[in-house]
């Protein structure tokens, strides 16, 4: 799954009248950089979410995935919901088996398949070095297990693989994944990746430049040919 619902509000003005999925990295959207990395590690079903503000205009851009062979679903929020409260509403259109999540606002080299759910976990987190954004962490890797109470602590790079019984009984509404994540690590249910390769949170235009610049100069870890291919090579659906 793809959580795309956000409004990007720190963003703006560039995402006043544009999702924050279809902002412009380096000749094609955000969101395409990650709907093709994901067909490229056999991804072949794919939940985004977005939001009633300019949610439309994302929908109408990727369609249903047929330019890319891959099937595309969507979560149409009426109101937002934050990524916990996303991930519930979206888990009919998700299945009974551990998912993959990616925000859309990251851009990381990170090897997909690399993520895999021991017995009795319900989490596997993706966790990088501190950026300067984030200097305290969110979560300390001990091992494989994370936890909330250690130090020193490492940032979550909003890459997971989750067990739908992470959301067992809850009711619908929103609230952010994050509390999930820490009730499941006290429990001992969460496991850990660090990641030293390349990642970016892209929720700021200036960090939306920095990563258009990384990958026209070779970095990001993005095959060349993909790096070449423009937006015109990707007619909306």
């Amino acid at each position: 799954m793809i959580l795309a619902a956000g409004l990007g509000k720190r963003m703006l003005p560039l995402t006043a009248q544009t999702p924050k999925g279809l902002l412009d990295v380096a000749g094609k959207p955000l969101i395409v950089w990650h709907i093709e990395r994901l067909v490229r590690h056999g991804c072949r079903r794919i939940v985004i979410n977005r939001n009633e503000q300019l949610g439309a205009k994302l929908e109408q851009a990727v369609g249903t995935g047929e330019n890319w062979g891959v099937e595309v679903l969507w979560s149409r929020e009426e109101q937002l919901l934050e990524t916990g409260g996303g991930l519930l509403q979206a888990l009919p259109l998700i299945g009974d088996d551990p998912f993959l999540v990616v925000n859309a606002d990251v851009f990381t080299t990170f090897d997909f398949s690399r993520l895999a759910l021991t017995r009795n976990c319900q989490a596997c987190l993706v966790l990088v070095p501190n950026p300067g954004h984030n200097p305290e962490g969110d979560f300390c890797l001990q091992g494989a297990s994370v936890s909330t109470q250690a130090s020193p602590r490492l940032t979550f790079a909003g890459v997971s693989l989750l067990d739908p019984s992470l959301f067992a009984g809850l009711k619908p509404g929103p609230f952010p994944l994050a509390v999930l994540l820490r009730k499941a690590a006290a429990c001992g249910r969460v496991t850990g990746i660090f990641h030293e390769g390349y990642w970016i949170d892209v929720g700021t235009p200036e960090r939306l430049q920095q990563v258009t610049c990384d990958l026209r100069e070779g970095r990001g870890g993005v095959p060349e040919s993909a790096r070449q291919q423009s937006l015109s090579s990707h007619h909306p659906a």
